[in-house]
């Protein structure tokens, strides 16, 4: 038996040529190239997952930024918040009342109250109901419909002062000076005041991300 008769084959078969025959398998191209189709399917599946998950833990909200430049243009287009319409000083007439042992104390001061822009009405001294009681500077009293607009005004000229309403008919409102009172406020700090309170509030900040 020639050296080159495979084993087994009883010398029917004769191998010849000088080139032996590949053994090895053929190539399984086709289960390659369905495992990766398989490997790209699973890990879109597993990216779709992750999306829907993060998607529910969050309530579905999605913002973009197109959204987000439309959302602050409406806050930058809302109009600014106005104050209730203050008058005036001119506008309002002040009745100043003495209700301490110093006397001229009513006059001096309407006519610095006067200096400024106030109207005024009566001076003199402080009815029985409010004469030698009121310890503080002073008091402030008028209508109802006075409480947030001709009492703050005139509040701007002096600190340290309680606020009353009544049911008087009218519009004037009395100022009624107290043991505490020495003078009216420095005619800069008094107009600073006056100017804090009449200017126009500024509309609600508008959030960082715009």
């Amino acid at each position: 038996m020639s050296m080159l008769t495979p084993p087994g084959m009883g010398g029917q078969y004769r191998i010849t040529g000088d080139k032996y025959p590949r053994m090895r398998p053929p190539r399984r191209r086709g289960r390659l190239v369905f495992g990766l189709v398989a490997s790209v399917a699973v890990l879109g599946l597993v990216g779709w997952g992750t999306l829907q998950l993060i998607d529910v833990f969050t309530g579905g909200e999605k913002t973009t930024a197109a959204g987000a430049k439309s959302d602050c243009a409406k806050i930058k287009a809302q109009p600014a918040a106005t104050t209730a319409a203050l008058p005036r000083p001119d506008q309002i007439t002040v009745n100043v009342y003495n209700a301490t042992q110093r006397t001229g104390l009513a006059k001096t001061t309407a006519d610095e109250l006067k200096k400024r822009g106030f109207k005024i009405g009566e001076v003199g001294n402080a009815s029985g109901q409010f004469d030698k009681k009121v310890k503080g500077t002073g008091l402030l009293l008028g209508p109802a419909a006075a409480l947030k607009t001709s009492l703050p005004v005139l509040g701007t000229q002096l600190g340290g002062t309680q606020t009353q309403t009544d049911t008087r008919k009218g519009t004037a409102v009395d100022l009624i000076l107290g043991d505490a009172f020495k003078n009216l406020a420095p005619q800069t700090d008094a107009d600073q005041a006056l100017a804090a309170l009449t200017a126009p509030q500024q509309a609600s900040a508008t959030k960082k991300s715009c």
